[in-house]
């Protein structure tokens, strides 16, 4: 597919029936993208945005002052400082609820309820809750199911083939995969939700450059290959975790022998590369990330080079400590997101750091 770099594109005659006109409204390097990534997740519709955080954005436009959506406890930093230092300001309802929890979720469903929004795996405590029977249970309600589908990719999980109504993704993460493309996109089934996403696309205008769509494009062709290679490295790291007296608690779906294990995998390939872990008192958390060498110390995950982050001081700094702990973000947590380095590097990178780390 050519990078189609054209602002502009000409009418053959007035009223002739045109594909495109304005980039912003239409671009052929995009679209090819976004069929690409309908097909990935069996939808019917695909739309690509400048970053995760502006299909996010998108996503939730199409609900007005006075709605009420249900949101998962457990969501990603950005999501919570949108959802309630702009949305809630703006006129849109807010409940936040335990997903794992249908009780809860039935629970928090009012008359001016909309939809639901949430993330099968949550980050950063990777807790797992079920997408079917989320969608089963607000769907006797009209409610649309909205998943941020991120920390697995197209490749692990499809939540439209669970009920999922809308699902979002930050591409800068698995789907581009090399921490060079900032990217959203939105993947529907439905037309009538598709032409409302379409029409929040083109009237904010927050798309993704034909630039930065050819290399997403170029990202998914390896997607599968990278994920085989990540899964293996994060389940020896694991492993390697799992005995130490340093490591309090690890969180990660994609061990049996983990809690959400067997949730997961009725409708998930596997878990990704995400792990977190908290470290006891005998380490310095601090110490511990600033010593790790092939480990970047920095926020995103899902690309080819292992990251290393302390969310209470990272991704969830806008929390306050109140709500960081009240969310289960203690200041030993530590989150890793794994690459498809060489995994004896990887461990002895953390193991030589833990030993730099003690008190």
């Amino acid at each position: 597919m050519p990078i189609y770099k054209a602002t502009t594109f000409a009418y053959p005659k007035i009223d002739a029936d045109i594909e495109y006109d304005y980039s912003r409204s239409g671009n052929p390097t995009r679209k090819a993208l976004e069929d690409q990534l309908a097909s990935l997740e069996n939808g019917t519709a695909a739309f690509a945005f400048s970053s995760g955080m502006a299909a996010i954005h998108a996503a939730l436009a199409i609900f007005k002052q006075g709605d009420h959506i249900i949101v998962g406890k457990q969501i990603y930093g950005g999501t919570y400082r949108l959802l309630y230092q702009f949305f809630k300001q703006w006129g849109l309802e807010i409940s936040a609820v335990d997903t794992r929890n249908l009780t809860a979720i039935e629970s928090a469903i009012k008359a001016n309820t909309k939809a639901i929004y949430f993330e099968p795996i949550t980050n950063p405590l990777l807790q797992v809750s079920s997408i079917k029977k989320i969608a089963d249970l607000v769907h006797q309600y009209n409610l649309l199911t909205i998943v941020d589908n991120t920390f697995l990719s197209p490749y692990l999980l499809k939540p439209l083939d669970y009920g999922a109504d809308i699902v979002i993704h930050s591409a800068t993460k698995y789907l581009s995969g090399h921490s060079d493309v900032s990217a959203g996109a939105i993947i529907v089934k439905d037309q009538e939700l598709a032409q409302k996403v379409y029409f929040i696309q083109n009237a904010i205008g927050s798309i993704l450059s034909p630039e930065d769509c050819n290399e997403l494009m170029r990202g998914i062709k390896t997607l599968s290959v990278r994920l085989d290679r990540q899964i293996e490295n994060t389940l020896a790291i694991f492993n390697f975790l799992k005995n130490l007296p340093e490591v309090d608690h690890i969180y990660y779906p994609g061990h049996p022998e983990q809690e959400g294990y067997e949730e997961l995998h009725q409708e998930a390939k596997a878990a990704g590369s995400v792990l977190s872990f908290e470290l006891n008192s005998a380490v310095d958390p601090v110490a511990f990330v600033n010593k790790l060498k092939i480990f970047t110390l920095a926020v995103s995950l899902g690309a080819v080079e292992s990251l290393v982050e302390l969310p209470s001081k990272m991704s969830h700094a806008e929390l306050n400590s109140e709500e960081q702990l009240k969310a289960g973000i203690k200041p030993g947590l530590i989150r890793i997101s794994v690459g498809i380095e060489d995994q004896n590097d990887l461990i002895a990178d953390l193991k030589e750091a833990l030993n730099q780390a003690k008190k």
